[in-house]
């Protein structure tokens, strides 16, 4: 996995998201929680300071949760909100494979930090374990629909790699393709939303 260190940014992530596109992410990121009110055990990468898990904690009283980051940092913060139902994990989320039981898998903004051969073997991996029914949910970045405003969107982009790369050593320079290998491993995709003419982007998938 490429390396980088979000221990630095993990205390002001928050306010620098809101800073760079208001509660765009947050919108995103909590775009599809009515529709996991059935889950039971979810997987969450990468899922930063805990904000989206806590919520869907509350809404699933009965819900058991593995949180998995390089960063001990957001580890923290994250068991700040979630409390004693989250169990989390300090590794590379290339090395952890979901549990048996696990029936949703949660990646927000988290596999545009990881190169297109990392998302491939890890949607391949972790897919590999889940069940038939079992709900992957994606949000990122992506080009948005209407073609003039694809450049600048590209550039904005670009500028966030370079920050994160400035920032925490993020080596990765280029948006990944997640969705076909989600294709490739067995999953459907149910629905997607698009913000901001589809620069920002969730996704709810099933594995058939």
């Amino acid at each position: 996995m490429s390396e980088a260190d979000f221990d630095r940014v993990a205390r002001v992530y928050r306010w620098a998201e809101y800073l760079a596109l208001g509660r765009t992410l947050e919108r995103a990121r909590e775009y599809f929680l009515p529709r996991l009110k059935t889950c039971k055990s979810v997987l969450a990468l990468g899922d930063g300071d805990g904000r989206f898990l806590a919520r869907l904690l509350r809404q699933n009283p009965q819900m058991t949760a593995v949180a998995v980051d390089t960063s001990a940092t957001m580890l923290a913060l994250l068991r700040e909100r979630c409390g004693e139902r989250v169990r989390t994990v300090q590794l590379s989320a290339l090395e952890v494979q979901a549990e048996p039981e696990t029936d949703l898998v949660v990646t927000h903004f988290f596999l545009d930090c990881l190169t297109q051969p990392e998302v491939d073997a890890l949607i391949k991996g972790v897919g590999a374990k889940l069940d038939p029914g079992a709900l992957w949910v994606v949000s990122d970045f992506g080009p948005p629909r209407v073609r003039w405003l694809r450049p600048f969107a590209a550039a904005y982009v670009r500028a966030l790699y370079l920050a994160f790369r400035i920032l925490t050593g993020l080596r990765v320079t280029r948006l990944p393709n997640p969705q076909r290998v989600l294709d490739l491993a067995d999953f459907v995709r149910l629905e997607r939303k698009e913000f901001l003419f589809g620069l920002v982007y969730t996704e709810l998938w099933q594995r058939t």
